[in-house]
């Protein structure tokens, strides 16, 4: 009645016509997630506040981070990319970002953590526009799935102000 080649053909196509529609349930049911992560950053020292020989003001810091990330991975998770940003603005830009730390969670049982660390990134703003700043210093998140698309969203912890004078 039909050829092989007719019937191999059928059933190619509805195996990938299943797996599409699979994947694509899949993507939507992280829809149904709603992450509550949680984070603290504590500046426990600035070890270095200099102006180089550039003109440009340089920092470095020893961070204390604390953070909680569970509740971003899914079922549907790969991993999950972070990153602590140092958030400011000055006269000639309203908004300057400066990653100060990063790292890769593969797995749930890493995305709860506690370290001390001095900033992995250098901080530096071209020109001298550091001194008695006042920053913010921002958690990001991306969240890499198995299937659908990536999201970010990050949480933005204030109050926090470079000394007045160089060190």
């Amino acid at each position: 009645m039909h050829s092989f080649g007719y019937r191999a053909n059928a059933l190619l196509t509805f195996s990938l016509t299943i797996l599409a529609l699979m994947c694509a349930m899949a993507s939507l049911s992280d829809n149904l997630n709603s992450p509550s992560p949680t984070a603290s950053v504590k500046v426990l020292n600035i070890n270095r506040f200099q102006k180089k020989s550039t003109g440009d003001d340089e920092v470095g810091i020893t961070l204390d981070i604390s953070a909680d990330l569970q509740s971003l991975f899914t079922w549907n998770t790969k991993q999950v990319f972070v990153f602590l940003a140092a958030e400011y603005s000055t006269p000639k830009n309203i908004l300057n970002q400066v990653s100060l730390w990063d790292g890769i969670i593969p797995a749930q049982d890493g995305a709860k953590f506690s370290i001390k660390t001095k900033n992995k990134y250098r901080f530096i703003d071209q020109g001298s526009n550091l001194r008695g700043r006042d920053f913010n210093l921002t958690l990001h998140w991306h969240v890499m799935p198995k299937t659908g698309k990536m999201f970010a969203d990050k949480l933005v912890l204030p109050g926090f102000r470079l000394p007045e004078s160089y060190r």
